[in-house]
């Protein structure tokens, strides 16, 4: 089987978590600088086969648009262009990046190491795919 993936889409940066091949655990992968994410995906495609793609839609508590909708609807539509044989979906992603926070002191974690924005991205896609692994 091959992995599925989810993007943490941000402005500056990108959480990415994947799952095992067998597609039952959600773990961290990687952050990458959203505009080296296009190329890094690329290269990852290359080596690892990926059956579907899941990425976080930021919207308000309302389910408005926020100032992060649209940098994530232009990037759907680019990753759409360079990968259409990839199924690419929506996700809701509120509260992901609090619940993100929470798993890091939860496990321990020390306060320092949670300022890295990244490891919150990365754990925030984790969480994203381990509740739409769940949800299927």
């Amino acid at each position: 089987m091959a992995r599925i993936m989810a993007l943490d889409y941000g402005k500056k940066r990108t959480g990415i978590a994947v799952t095992d091949p067998l597609q039952i655990i959600a773990s961290g992968l990687t952050t990458v600088d959203s505009h080296q994410l296009r190329p890094w995906l690329k290269d990852y495609f290359s080596r690892e086969p990926v059956e579907r793609v899941i990425i976080g839609m930021p919207v308000a508590l309302d389910g408005t648009d926020t100032d992060a909708t649209k940098p994530v609807k232009d990037f759907i539509r680019l990753f759409r262009k360079d990968h259409p044989a990839i199924p690419l979906e929506t996700v809701d992603e509120r509260y992901t990046s609090k619940m993100a926070v929470q798993a890091l002191i939860d496990s321990g974690v020390k306060k320092k190491d949670r300022r890295q924005k990244g490891l919150v991205d990365e754990m925030a896609a984790a969480i994203m795919l381990q509740e739409y692994l769940q949800s299927r």
